[in-house]
């Protein structure tokens, strides 16, 4: 039986948080101003409200994308009395929300240490591939350029590379799927309209368009009080480049299993052309951001969550990177080595994915989902 709060609803797992105390305080003073309610979806969800449980806060802050312009604009920010900082109070509890929703119990403590366990992710799977790599390969084969179809496959063998990518991206998708299902129950407390088609067009469209990092229309705070698309428009190309690119992955085990080609492929196939502009658009958005990052004003930043962001952009990076380069050296010797980079990279990104900022992707689209859902209904 689950444990229940003094009104004989069913506790909530972050009712004890002091970032959950301070949300419900920082909505009380919002709900009562209401000076943001058009700069974005969170302020309209908000005046639905009256009271704030916490499955209710948690979801207004994986609504918030973070644009800061509530900040830049609040009468009651720093140095106020109130000391109102949504974007700093809704970034710590959507981190404090991945890590309890996070699949198996106990996994939501990888988020403690992010930054530190990208890093050694990072270091640890590209020197296990490369000690594979060097393990099950003749260094006359290593070493010599390889052409013609199969060559990835004479450095490191098409059962191995399943085995490996496959294996840790099932566990990626399990441990997402699990989460997924734990926040939408976490969240979605006490029922509510039903999930109709238009609502689902709305969620997407919101998805597509990333249309609440516009701000209230004339864009977002990325840096300063200046308003800006900057942050907006590195978001597509991060996200646009990185379907393209799981794209390319896709049509490319088409091409093996179903058409029986081989790669590598040529430069123009769809394959390669998918990766190639994806992994172009995934290193402008991924290395703008990290920019962004730097150069933004730090008042309304949770600046103990930076770590973790720096490191999860530069893996992306990174992955990106090594895979334009392993295309570009795919023909010579460095092939062999370039490969098992690329290849430690993209295994740590299976594995850090339902343990990384990676998630706020699937818990911002179920927010926006539900709100979808909520502002249909509204009479």
């Amino acid at each position: 039986m689950s444990a229940t709060d003094m009104t004989g609803a069913a506790a909530h797992p972050l009712d004890g948080s002091e970032t959950v105390a301070e949300a419900r305080r920082h909505m009380a003073v919002c709900n009562a101003c209401r000076y943001c309610e058009g700069y974005c979806a969170v302020f309209p969800a908000m005046t639905l409200r009256r009271e704030f449980t916490t499955g209710d806060l948690t979801h207004l802050a994986n609504l918030c994308h973070n644009c800061k312009g509530c900040f830049h604009a609040c009468q009651y920010a720093p140095p106020h009395a109130f000391g109102i900082n949504l974007p700093q109070t809704f970034a710590t509890l959507r981190q404090e929300s991945y890590a309890e929703y996070a699949w198996p119990d106990g996994a939501g403590r990888l988020f403690a240490r992010n930054g530190t366990l990208l890093s050694l992710l990072m270091a640890g799977f590209v020197a296990l591939a490369l000690v594979l790599v060097a393990a099950i390969q003749d260094p006359a084969v290593l070493y010599a350029p390889q052409t013609g179809p199969g060559a990835f496959y004479r450095i490191i063998p098409l059962w191995l590379m399943n085995l490996l990518t496959g294996g840790t991206f099932l566990f990626a998708l399990l441990a997402l799927g699990m989460g997924a299902l734990r926040y939408w129950r976490g969240t979605g407390q006490g029922g509510g309209a039903p999930v109709t088609a238009p609502a689902v067009l709305d969620a997407t469209v919101d998805i597509l368009a990333l249309r609440n990092l516009g701000g209230g229309g004339h864009g977002c705070n990325d840096m300063d009080e200046g308003f800006s698309q900057t942050r907006r428009w590195l978001h597509h190309a991060m996200f646009y480049g990185f379907l393209l690119c799981f794209a390319a992955t896709t049509t490319g085990a088409f091409y093996h299993h179903f058409l029986g080609w081989v790669s590598p492929h040529a430069f123009w196939s769809l394959p390669v052309q998918l990766g190639t502009w994806g992994g172009v658009l995934l290193c402008l958005g991924t290395a703008g951001l990290i920019w962004v990052k730097t150069v933004t004003d730090p008042a309304p930043v949770a600046r103990q969550l930076m770590g973790g962001e720096y490191a999860l952009l530069a893996l992306l990076f990174l992955v990106s990177a090594t895979g334009l380069l392993l295309l570009a050296v795919r023909h010579t010797g460095a092939m062999g080595l370039t490969m098992a980079i690329h290849l430690g990279l993209v295994l740590a990104l299976f594995v850090a994915l339902p343990y990384s900022k990676m998630v706020h992707g699937l818990y911002r689209g179920l927010a926006l989902l539900r709100n979808a859902r909520e502002q249909r209904a509204k009479p």
